[in-house]
């Protein structure tokens, strides 16, 4: 368990606060994290974001109406700290009845509080359902490789020995796979997940990167720290010119977190999957 987290309310019985309350959020701070990866914040072989999507956005007008959409939140991977998940959550529940004067109003003050606990500027949209409702769902892209015949053992430890490639051959492709599963390392409830590889370099073999994010299937970390680490196993394989790593997670409590690692500087999307 990160040791921040031991003080977090996840994992906790909470009191549900339903009048604003920004200090509900709790921040964790990525270094351990990084250190874990051989990593600090002046070392990052990445730029990446980590889009979080609310489904159960609530606040009040002026006149005591209540209004519904989506929130859309994106936090850069490089920021000091990520939010602990169900402190957003909480968070988000205590706008339920508080009234804000307009849409820009309440943008304001959630790009102001979770940029604080973030520590680094926090993106923030507030979407209509109709606007999301509009966009549907997206398939990843490039290949899946779900339906290749591999033999699994071991799901305890992520397992960077089962990649293989053929550095003889320099490739561009990309593909994904919707086999992702870890554990939440507080509560051990499962994080469902879609993860998606996009390179070019020495060509990848389709079904050792299938075993390999098997091999997550047991173990504990955050949605970040997992995508982060499958981004520097491959980056050590492939030695790729360009490498893009990123997953979309199944939500939780109304949300869901979605990695993004890149070394590009990339406008990446936030389109949702069937499963989410």
């Amino acid at each position: 368990m990160h040791p921040a987290a031991e003080h977090s309310p996840l994992g906790k019985s909470s009191e549900y606060i339903a009048t604003y309350t920004p200090s509900l959020l709790f921040p964790i701070p990525r270094t351990a994290k990084w250190a874990e990866l051989g990593l600090t914040a002046e070392t990052l072989p990445y730029t990446g974001v980590d889009f979080w999507n609310c489904f159960e956005l609530s606040w009040l007008l002026p006149s005591g109406k209540p209004v519904v959409a989506i929130g859309e939140f994106t936090i850069p991977a490089d920021s000091p700290n990520i939010i602990e998940s169900k402190s957003f959550k909480l968070y988000l529940n205590s706008l339920n009845q508080t009234p804000f004067a307009d849409t820009a109003s309440l943008e304001a003050t959630l790009a102001k509080d979770l940029s604080a606990a973030a520590g680094k500027t926090v993106g923030v949209r507030i979407r209509s359902l109709n606007e999301v409702a509009a966009e549907g769902v997206v398939a990843l892209p490039g290949v899946c490789i779900d339906d290749l015949d591999i033999s699994v053992s071991n799901y305890e430890q992520p397992r960077p020995e089962l990649l293989r490639c053929d550095d003889s051959r320099i490739v561009e492709e990309s593909v994904h796979s919707h086999l992702l599963k870890s554990n939440c390392p507080v509560t051990s409830q499962p994080d469902w997940g879609s993860v998606a590889v996009e390179y070019r370099g020495a060509a990848l073999d389709h079904a050792s990167l299938l075993e390999y994010i098997v091999s997550f299937r047991q173990h504990s970390d955050f949605h970040e720290q997992c995508v982060e680490r499958i981004f520097l196993d491959l980056q050590r394989l492939l030695k790729p010119e360009k490498l893009t790593v990123y997953a979309r997670y199944v939500r939780r409590g109304g949300l869901d977190i979605n990695p993004y690692r890149s070394t590009e500087e990339l406008q990446l999307p936030n389109h949702r999957l069937v499963r989410q």
